[in-house]
């Protein structure tokens, strides 16, 4: 790395404290990892505004689609051990699972659930009153009062939007993949990922419960002149002619909330950037290191990710595949997701490095869809050696 370490800390505090001061975000946990060393570590702005309470370093925050990365962790890691496989049809752990392409029976595996390839999509993809809306289904930051099952039924009588393995869709597949992971284990999904991920690796504060209701970080919308607190429940414009992303801040405290596998955790960035380095070096005690290769390795080569060029999709994230079409400052090869609550996270194995951004401030600060994401990675980068 050319950059200074220095040279990087003000980079950065300028970017957060130029989104903090245009109130494009409220607040944020910023997190920098070198070889597995925390370089960076700043917690800026407030968790809640209105209160005036400031952020700190272990707020909570609901993950969103953060939560993806954790269950697909689970489902490696049973696949590590035997009990999970990526390429047969998912019917031998969840018989209920059993929808339709064009009128005919469709076989789904785990491998597609988990790079979203199986054909199945989010209410929030399509236009209002779509067929997944029609059904009922839950794309799981809502609150409802069905059960995981139900929704998974539900979603197997939508039919799929293309056959399995040809094309990709950002989807529900990881909902899916939750209650395959229930089944093969015989535990409620928060019980399995405990097990599986967050207990093993001491993450006391990331589940689909609260550990500590004082240190959730409020929720706000993008919104002029400033971020607006969201309504409970809200409904946030996402892509035009579509259905927006109905999201209830109050979901998190509702014990009675199905354990959505894609988007229902809550946690901190600290135990995001835990996994997340546990998983570049190899997976540790979770699953073995061929799995962990395997997550990043670019599941759907020669398919192209409508609106996203450059980037092919792993298990459980996405993976760059050429930083010059994609207009990004990382290299081939980095791993990136986010969620929808203002989050995004990147890991670029060439240069052993990881970064984590929580917000509480959507869309803005969700990875791929506002500028803090990027300024921030434009910020690492500027004068590094070039990426390969």
């Amino acid at each position: 790395m050319k950059s200074s370490h220095s040279a990087i800390v003000s980079r950065l505090d300028a970017v957060i404290d130029g989104a903090i001061a245009a109130e494009r975000i409220v607040g944020a946990v910023v997190l920098v990892a070198r070889d597995g060393e925390t370089i960076y570590s700043r917690a800026a702005g407030l968790a809640d505004r209105e209160a005036g309470i400031a952020m700190r370093a272990d707020a909570i925050f609901r993950l969103a689609s953060v939560s993806k990365l954790f269950t697909a962790t689970a489902a490696l890691s049973l696949v590590s051990r035997g009990e999970l496989d990526l390429d047969r049809p998912i019917t031998e752990w969840l018989p209920a699972f059993a929808p339709t392409f064009q009128g005919e029976p469709a076989i789904v595996t785990l491998r597609q659930l988990l790079s979203h390839s199986a054909g199945l999509s989010y209410g929030f993809f399509e236009p209002e009153g779509g067929p997944l809306a029609q059904a009922g289904v839950s794309d799981g930051m809502d609150r409802s009062d069905l059960t995981l099952f139900d929704n998974i039924q539900r979603i197997a009588r939508v039919p799929l939007i293309f056959a399995p393995g040809s094309a990709f869709r950002y989807s529900l597949g990881i909902d899916v993949a939750g209650a395959v992971i229930e089944a093969a284990t015989g535990l409620a999904l928060p019980a399995a990922i405990c097990k599986l991920v967050t207990g093993p690796l001491g993450l006391a504060d990331t589940g689909f419960a609260l550990s500590d209701r004082s240190r959730l970080t409020a929720a706000y919308a993008d919104d002029t002149p400033q971020p607006r607190r969201m309504r409970e429940p809200d409904c946030l414009p996402f892509l035009p002619g579509m259905a927006g992303v109905i999201m209830d801040p109050s979901r998190v405290f509702d014990t009675e909330a199905f354990p959505s596998g894609g988007a229902g955790m809550a946690g901190t960035a600290s135990e995001v950037l835990r996994l997340l380095n546990v998983l570049r070096q190899g997976g540790g005690d979770i699953m073995a290191a061929g799995l962990a290769a395997e997550m990043a390795r670019d599941q759907i080569a020669g398919i192209e990710i409508e609106g996203s060029p450059g980037w092919g999709y792993g298990l459980g994230f996405s993976v760059l595949r050429d930083n010059k079409h994609a207009g990004v400052a990382e290299p081939a090869g980095t791993w990136r997701w986010g969620g929808a609550y203002g989050h995004g996270w990147f890991t670029d194995p060439h240069n052993e490095l990881t970064v984590v951004a929580l917000t509480n401030t959507a869309f803005e600060g969700m990875s791929g869809a506002g500028r803090f994401s990027a300024d921030l990675s434009r910020a690492i980068y500027a004068d590094m050696a070039k990426p390969s």
